[in-house]
């Protein structure tokens, strides 16, 4: 059963995280072609876009070394109570 419960929790985390990456990108994009369709230019789709990875890059890191930590916790309380 415990191997069942660690399957669901690395599928949230990995939906978790596509939804993390994605959403910043296609919003900064939307953002980007408004602004382009506004002001008859090309410059801000590209400066949205890549806003848009930088900030769904930064969001999966945040997110992975949080689960790392959460890992390493349980680990050492386990760890701890089996000295016990």
């Amino acid at each position: 059963m415990k191997s069942g419960k660690h399957m669901y929790r690395n599928l949230a985390l990995i939906s978790q995280l596509g939804i993390q990456v994605m959403v910043p990108i296609f919003l900064c994009l939307f953002v980007g072609i408004f602004l382009d369709e506004q002001l008859s230019t090309g410059f801000f789709t590209l400066l949205f876009l890549t806003l848009g990875v930088l900030a769904g890059g930064r969001n999966a890191y945040i997110l992975a070394m949080s689960s790392i930590e959460k890992e390493k916790k349980h680990k050492e309380e386990k760890r701890n109570e089996e000295y016990k």
